[in-house]
């Protein structure tokens, strides 16, 4: 469980890295900084994401709880997105040394 949760923090880095340098591309081409939303990454995974990033967007009767907390990270760099899901899935899988030290009985 420990690689598995090691391998999606690797793969969410790798994520956050590759937007992060699709953002600083564009701000030096457009010479003012451009962050990427969540909402725009995650809508260019093909129809089937865009419309659930539509249906996420929209306001529910429900959820009236999560429907801003929902909307307010979709309007979030999507580069800090990732970098925080990666951090969280590697603080959950990190396995602490013993604290009787390496060779301890």
């Amino acid at each position: 469980m420990r690689f598995l949760l090691r391998f999606a923090s690797f793969l969410a880095l790798v994520v956050a890295v590759l937007v992060a340098s699709v953002d600083a591309i564009q701000s030096v081409s457009a010479s003012q900084p451009v962050l990427t939303p969540l909402a725009t990454v995650l809508a260019a995974g093909g129809p089937s994401a865009q419309s659930l990033v539509q249906a996420l967007e929209a306001p529910h009767a429900s959820g009236a709880f999560l429907d801003p907390v929902i909307r307010w990270s979709l309007q979030q760099p999507a580069f800090a997105f990732f970098l925080l899901i990666a951090l969280l899935l590697w603080m959950i899988g990190y396995k602490r040394p013993p604290v009787a030290g390496r060779f301890s009985a």
